[in-house]
Protein backbone atom coordinates (compact mmCIF):
# COMPACT_ATOMS: atom_id res chain seq x y z
CA UNK A 1 0.00 0.00 0.00
CA UNK A 2 2.52 2.46 1.18
CA UNK A 3 4.83 1.68 -2.08
CA UNK A 4 1.90 2.19 -4.00
CA UNK A 5 1.69 5.50 -3.05
CA UNK A 6 5.32 6.46 -2.76
CA UNK A 7 5.60 4.89 -6.83
CA UNK A 8 2.45 7.39 -7.56
CA UNK A 9 4.00 10.50 -6.07
CA UNK A 10 7.40 9.64 -7.44
CA UNK A 11 5.44 9.31 -11.06
CA UNK A 12 3.24 12.59 -10.21
CA UNK A 13 5.88 14.77 -8.28
CA UNK A 14 5.78 17.46 -11.44
CA UNK A 15 2.48 17.98 -10.82
CA UNK A 16 1.89 17.60 -7.64
CA UNK A 17 4.26 20.66 -6.88
CA UNK A 18 2.29 22.89 -9.89
CA UNK A 19 -1.41 21.88 -7.71
CA UNK A 20 0.44 23.21 -4.65
CA UNK A 21 1.83 26.33 -5.60
CA UNK A 22 -1.12 27.45 -7.05
CA UNK A 23 -3.05 26.24 -4.48
CA UNK A 24 -0.37 28.69 -1.96
CA UNK A 25 -0.42 30.97 -4.32
CA UNK A 26 -4.59 31.42 -4.43
CA UNK A 27 -4.79 31.43 -0.73
CA UNK A 28 -1.66 33.69 -0.43
CA UNK A 29 -3.87 36.49 -2.60
CA UNK A 30 -6.96 36.18 -1.17
CA UNK A 31 -5.14 36.85 2.64
CA UNK A 32 -3.58 39.90 1.05
CA UNK A 33 -6.96 40.98 -0.21
CA UNK A 34 -8.67 40.52 2.93
CA UNK A 35 -5.93 42.04 4.98
CA UNK A 36 -5.82 44.86 2.78
CA UNK A 37 -9.94 44.99 2.85
CA UNK A 38 -10.21 45.06 6.95
CA UNK A 39 -7.68 48.14 7.55
CA UNK A 40 -9.62 50.40 4.98
CA UNK A 41 -12.58 51.99 6.30
CA UNK A 42 -14.73 53.95 4.20
CA UNK A 43 -18.10 55.19 4.45
CA UNK A 44 -21.16 52.78 3.88
CA UNK A 45 -22.45 53.54 0.42
CA UNK A 46 -26.14 55.11 0.52
CA UNK A 47 -28.77 54.89 -2.20
CA UNK A 48 -31.65 57.69 -2.25
CA UNK A 49 -34.36 57.71 -4.74
CA UNK A 50 -34.57 60.63 -7.26
CA UNK A 51 -37.72 62.53 -7.93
Amino acid sequence: MLAKIREFIKKNQEDIILVIGVILISLLSFAVGFITCSTQQKEPLIIEEVE
